[in-house]
């Protein structure tokens, strides 16, 4: 039995080589807060967890290397941002195998807002395998904004071992937004 301790962190590279031109550069954000010594925070990275595979591998190779992440993973973060293809990126498939192969809770991250309270008005963001997902329900997910304490919060909680999610839109109250400083 795999020990699953880590996230998975998911996004679409857009067809980039250059990451600062894709959003990797939410992935790097991400690991500098968890690297930040101000913060009691640490991410279990499930891409530090597995081999790495470079760009120029081939797909099986890749595939092979994501499953093995997957299942090491408690739990999926997904960083959605308008750029996000909706078809034709790795970012798909992974979420399919998420969900269909592996049963982890989905951490929906949407950048560029302050906070998310309805998730289904953010469907044009979706790649279209997870909008299948989460309309039949097959997907369990909380859709958070693209912040530290939304995030952290949810990594911690919602994990396969964790506290469940009920259901394909949950998302956090108005108060705990406010707590965070998200709404004013």
């Amino acid at each position: 039995m795999v020990n699953r301790t880590g996230t998975y962190i998911a996004f679409d590279g857009l067809g980039q080589q250059d990451p600062t031109k894709s959003d990797f550069r939410y992935y790097a954000t991400i690991q500098g807060w968890s690297a930040s010594k101000s913060s009691d925070f640490r991410l279990t990275n499930s891409h530090e967890k597995a081999s790495a595979v470079r760009d120029t591998s081939k797909l099986a190779t890749l595939q092979a290397s994501i499953r093995q992440r997957l299942q090491a993973s408690k739990n999926m973060l997904i960083v959605l941002s308008n750029d996000t293809r909706k078809s034709g990126s790795v970012l798909s498939w992974e979420i399919e195998k998420a969900v269909d192969s592996y049963d982890l809770p989905l951490i929906i991250a949407h950048t560029g807002f302050d906070y998310v309270m309805n998730p289904k008005g953010l469907s044009d963001r979706w790649p279209a395998t997870l909008a299948t997902r989460l309309n039949n329900g097959s997907a369990k997910a909380i859709h958070i904004p693209f912040k530290q304490d939304a995030i952290f919060d949810a990594i911690q909680r919602f994990t396969v071992n964790g506290e469940k999610l009920n259901g394909s839109f949950t998302y956090y109250d108005e108060a705990t937004h406010r707590r965070w400083g998200y709404i004013r």
